[in-house]
């Protein structure tokens, strides 16, 4: 079976704690990171991070590095408001500003 190159890392995967968004189990997610002898693995559940501990102890049984992220989203005034937008003034962490 061919291996991911040595250097390759998933850095955005939902697991079933990512509500109706993901669908892979964090031990067969796992097992098959190991498999393909990959150095690490992502995990990066929408808004919420129930499942962190579970996919680092699982990571750390399976000698692969463990990283450990969210994807949130940021509403400019409240989160109840549902005012649209355009798409060219939506905003990441990245050029996020306060009003």
């Amino acid at each position: 079976m061919p291996h991911a190159p040595k250097s390759f890392v998933h850095l955005h995967n939902h697991t079933e704690y990512s509500l109706l968004d993901g669908a892979s189990r964090i031990p067969a997610m796992i097992a098959r990171a190991a498999e393909l002898e990959m150095p690490a693995i992502a995990i990066t559940d929408h808004g919420v991070m129930y499942g962190a501990i579970h996919f680092y102890k699982a990571c750390k049984d399976a000698g692969i590095k463990p990283i450990i992220g969210c994807e949130v989203y940021v509403a400019p005034r409240s989160r109840l408001l549902r005012e649209g937008r355009p798409e060219s003034t939506r905003r990441s962490l990245r050029n996020a500003r306060r009003d």
